[in-house]
């Protein structure tokens, strides 16, 4: 009998074996059973058996962490043991009605973004990377300057922390499809569409140095780099729409009409709908930045602070390249750095204090390296695979960046540069203010780390998730 063999019979027998598993199916790296009764599963022996690397229970599954390509060969031998198999999308049906319907929401999107994330940690790692390497602080250490970098070594810095974020709304699309039981392939095709270069980029746009494009004298329409929301919504209406045209069309027919269709509707929609929506919304929140930046006594920190990882959420935040570009090209400094920075670290504080309340080794390894992307500038990570999925350590990481930028606007920071956050972001600070930053920093850091140990996650919570 093969290794794999035993381990299958080890996990049916430690779930209380074959008459209490109602189903069985796999994703990348789990297993996962719906039991009839929760009781029954002996989770410490679980947890010892070879090869299992974690073990929960999660919206009605038993969930057995394998890891990829060893989930697949064990869950070929539990199907061979008689146990009855199920595709995830049919176990998603079997669980769908599970939890209150802000829990099951918060569940789908955290579905959707949970794949995405390790390149999004990646990324950031990059991007930290190079903002150190790049600076003139330390190319000085070494007596070289900014110009004395290969200007190919620059380009395929860019290659690598770029593409990700250019890339994003591809990504999301991809995987609504997927999520909402779409084609995969036609999301990634329609998010690509999003960022197509023909269209003007939305940093670009952003930064003032291109417009959009009127359509119609009237609809602005821009590539949608970097953004969340717009892909995530017509990832869902384009699942949506493909599986409603599949069912109509006749099957002679379904691989011409179904994806022809499903992109002609979606593009529409994406790009002079749910696009210029976003865009104009881009508009209001810039406006009212600027006129909260005026505020007195920290107000404006406290405000911002608290609210930009809201808008971090919407994807919208790339409109904020164009006022740090305004903030140093008038003033020669960027007070609101600062402020978005306390917001980023603060998401990383309640990220952390996740990872090290869980007793769960899959949400600790999710939830270390998304702290670390977080450190490094990038909150993608922390936020929808960890914080938003379980709400209060998203409210307090908002909390905390409210407290961090009320302090960064009473102490009057300003950084000399722009882009650069958190640990890399020091070096915007490195003259009579650095203290102060990093002061700022503990501080959002600090807030957000207490409120989510002591009130803002359980593993209760994982059952929920």
């Amino acid at each position: 009998m093969t290794e794999n063999r035993l381990i299958a019979q080890e996990v049916i027998e430690a779930v209380g074996g074959t008459e209490n598993i109602q189903s069985v199916a796999h994703c990348a790296t789990r297993l996962r059973i719906m039991v009839k009764d929760k009781e029954k599963i002996d989770e410490a022996r679980v947890e010892n058996i070879d090869k299992v690397k974690g073990a929960f229970f999660n919206s009605g599954q038993f969930q057995i962490i394998f890891g990829t390509g060893t989930v697949n060969k064990i869950y070929e031998e539990v199907s061979k043991l008689g146990v009855n198999e199920v595709s995830k999308s049919e176990m998603k049906e079997e669980t769908k009605g599970q939890g209150n319907k802000f829990q099951q929401v918060i569940r789908t999107f955290g579905d959707v973004f949970v794949p995405i994330i390790p390149v999004l940690v990646a990324t950031g790692l990059f991007m930290g990377l190079r903002g150190l390497l790049t600076q003139e602080t330390i190319l000085g250490l070494i007596g070289l300057t900014p110009d004395s970098i290969n200007e190919n070594f620059i380009l395929y810095t860019q290659v690598l922390t770029d593409t990700a974020f250019a890339f994003l709304p591809a990504l999301v699309a991809w995987s609504a499809f997927k999520v909402f039981g779409g084609s995969p392939v036609i999301g990634i095709v329609l998010g690509l569409m999003l960022v197509n270069p023909a269209l003007p980029n939305a940093y670009e746009v952003a930064a003032g140095t291109a417009d959009p494009i009127m359509m119609a004298g009237f609809i602005p329409v821009v590539g949608y780099q970097g953004t969340v929301l717009p892909a995530f919504i017509a990832g869902f209406l384009g699942a949506k729409t493909e599986r409603m045209i599949r069912k109509r069309v006749p099957e002679t027919l379904d691989l011409l009409l179904t994806p022809f269709l499903t992109l002609l509707i979606l593009s529409i929609l994406a790009l002079f709908v749910i696009g210029p929506v976003f865009h104009s919304l881009e508009v209001v929140v810039l406006d009212a930045t600027l006129w909260l930046l005026e505020l007195p006594f920290g107000l404006a920190g406290l405000v911002i602070g608290g609210l930009n990882q809201l808008i971090v959420v919407t994807g919208i935040h790339h409109i904020f390249n164009f006022l740090e570009v305004q903030l140093l090209a008038n003033t020669g400094t960027n007070p609101y750095n600062a402020i978005i920075t306390a917001s980023v670290a603060a998401q990383g504080g309640a990220s952390l204090a996740v990872a090290m309340k869980t007793k769960s080794k899959k949400l600790k390894a999710l939830a270390y390296p998304s702290t670390l992307s977080a450190m490094l500038g990038i909150t993608e990570p922390a936020i929808f695979g960890v914080n938003l999925r379980y709400g209060k350590p998203f409210v307090f990481g908002l909390v905390g960046g409210a407290a961090g930028g009320f302090l960064a606007s009473l102490l009057q920071l300003e950084a000399t540069g722009m882009s650069l956050t958190v640990i890399p972001g020091a070096l915007l600070y490195l003259n009579s203010q650095f203290i102060w930053y990093i002061v700022v920093n503990v501080v959002a850091i600090a807030v957000a780390f207490i409120l989510t140990y002591l009130f803002g996650y359980s593993d209760k919570q994982l059952e929920n998730a």
